[in-house]
């Protein structure tokens, strides 16, 4: 196929927002996961952690929300 247009062209920045808050969100599941699965092995201290880590990522997702960058328009 014969391309057409240029291959410079901008995009947005809330596509990159968007990106990276998706990013942010998948990486948490990564590391949740074996937590999970190691949970009854780990105690309570493991579970102080993981409620501090998931903490962060709310505080994260709450700023993002208010800066806008989960808007799509």
């Amino acid at each position: 196929m014969e391309p057409f247009g240029g291959a410079w062209i901008q995009f947005n920045i809330r596509y990159y927002m968007f990106a990276l808050v998706f990013v942010v969100f998948d990486v948490e599941t990564v590391f949740l996961y074996p937590w999970a699965v190691a949970f009854h092995r780990l105690g309570l201290l493991a579970f102080i952690e993981a409620l501090i880590f998931i903490a962060i990522l709310v505080i994260a997702l709450v700023y993002a929300w208010r800066k806008g960058a989960l808007e799509w328009s």
